[in-house]
């Protein structure tokens, strides 16, 4: 279900009207559900939209479902001036002339990433994992790792738990981590943390080794451009936690519109 559209004001030119509308019709193919997107596209004097010239163009969305699993509390993005084919909106199209930039900003929630985590896409990075360093653990066989829960810190800080499957039994996992960007594009968990508080004394010394393994499985699965939007490229230039909530600045690149390339 996709709704929540919102056009240009009452009074905006009929001609800015309608590329919001198309451009609405655009963006909506980013996302398998919505709970609102509104777009809003000036152009000043109207006329030069004749001549495929845009002055601005914003589009902001809240509670955002991406390939089925992964869930955005609120994605904002703004453009300057974009060149465009203006023959193509009359055909309900949106075709760039030239790729454009745009500041964006991505809002995930704890719930949200714990959702993630249950992802079939993220599990399957999860299961049978056969690393040196784990495999060093269990005898030689893949380990899997389960049940995997984020809390959100102060600071940039992050704490996770989790469980690991061995030949012999389950062993609960814990560690508090930094979030950085690496490449504008990835997410890493710096300074890992072992936190026995949750794991019991006699398993600290396996479960510390398989908790910084875990950190190294999570440092090559949070990459931006798995997320795949048709289009769009995310980038990052800061992050940040504020209560519940993981905050994303940066900027994306618009290649061509959804459903457009």
């Amino acid at each position: 279900m996709f709704g929540g559209f919102t056009a240009t004001p009452p009074g905006t030119d009929f001609s800015e009207r309608m590329l919001s509308t198309v451009t609405s019709q655009s963006i909506r193919h980013l996302f398998t559900e919505s709970e609102s997107v509104d777009v809003v596209v000036r152009c000043n004097p109207a006329s030069k939209l004749l001549q495929g010239s845009i002055d601005s163009f914003k589009m902001s969305g809240r509670n955002l479902l991406i390939r089925r699993d992964f869930h955005v509390e609120e994605m904002s993005f703004e453009t300057d001036a974009v060149a465009i084919d203006f023959s193509s909106v009359l055909s309900g199209k949106i075709r760039l002339k030239q790729p454009t930039q745009a500041v964006a900003q991505v809002v995930l929630s704890e719930a949200g990433l714990n959702r993630a985590f249950s992802a079939e896409l993220v599990k399957q990075r999860l299961q049978n994992v056969d690393t040196p360093e784990l495999t060093n653990l269990s005898g030689g066989e893949p380990v899997s790792f389960s049940d995997v829960n984020v809390q959100l810190l102060p600071e940039n800080r992050i704490q996770i738990f989790a469980k690991t499957e061995l030949p012999n039994g389950s062993v609960p996992i814990s560690l508090s981590a930094t979030l950085t960007a690496e490449r504008r594009r990835r997410i890493l968990f710096q300074n890992p943390q072992f936190e026995p508080g949750v794991v019991p004394e006699s398993l600290h010394g396996v479960s510390h080794l398989l908790t910084m393994a875990f950190a190294d499985v999570l440092n090559t699965m949070v990459d931006l451009d798995r997320f795949d939007l048709d289009g769009v490229t995310l980038r990052i230039n800061r992050l940040e936690t504020q209560g519940k909530k993981l905050v994303f600045s940066g900027y994306a690149q618009i290649d061509h519109f959804p459903g457009n390339g």
